[in-house]
This record gives structure tokens, C-alpha cells and sequence, in this order.
């Protein structure tokens, strides 16, 4: 069985290939758009550390970090 901080070491690894493999779709965007994806992408893994891996933590940390990346580069 794992501990609690191999787990969220886990889910934070896969979290992150998944932001790199999806950036490499962002040829076509806004640089706008794309720090908001990058803000999303970062708030997600950062909630997702800072809950321990709480599904609600992933989703707000993405969605203030995609409003975060969206308004630091207007």
C-alpha cells in the first residue's frame, strides 16, 4: 500500500506529463490562451498538492490558476 506522499508524488508526476503532452497543442492559440491553459495546468497540480489529491482541490487550483494566467497576460 502506499503512503499519503507517494501518492500525491503520483498523481503530480502524471498531472504534469499530461500539462507538457497538452501544450504541445498549442500552436494555434493566443498567447493569451495559453497562459491561461498553463495557469489551469499549474493551479490543478498545485491544488491537487495542496489537498492531497482532493478532486475539488484539482479543480478550483485549476480554475483560479486559469484565471490567474488569463489576466497576467492582458
Amino acid at each position: 500500500m502506499q503512503n499519503k506522499h507517494t501518492t500525491i508524488h503520483s498523481l503530480s508526476a502524471v498531472a504534469l506529463a499530461w500539462s507538457v503532452m497538452g501544450l504541445s497543442a498549442c500552436a494555434g492559440m493566443t498567447q493569451q490562451e495559453k497562459s491561461t491553459a498553463i495557469g489551469a495546468g499549474v493551479g490543478a497540480i498545485g491544488g491537487s498538492i495542496l489537498t492531497g489529491g482532493s478532486a475539488v482541490g484539482t479543480v478550483g487550483g485549476a480554475a483560479v490558476g486559469g484565471v490567474i494566467g488569463h489576466e497576467v497576460n492582458k
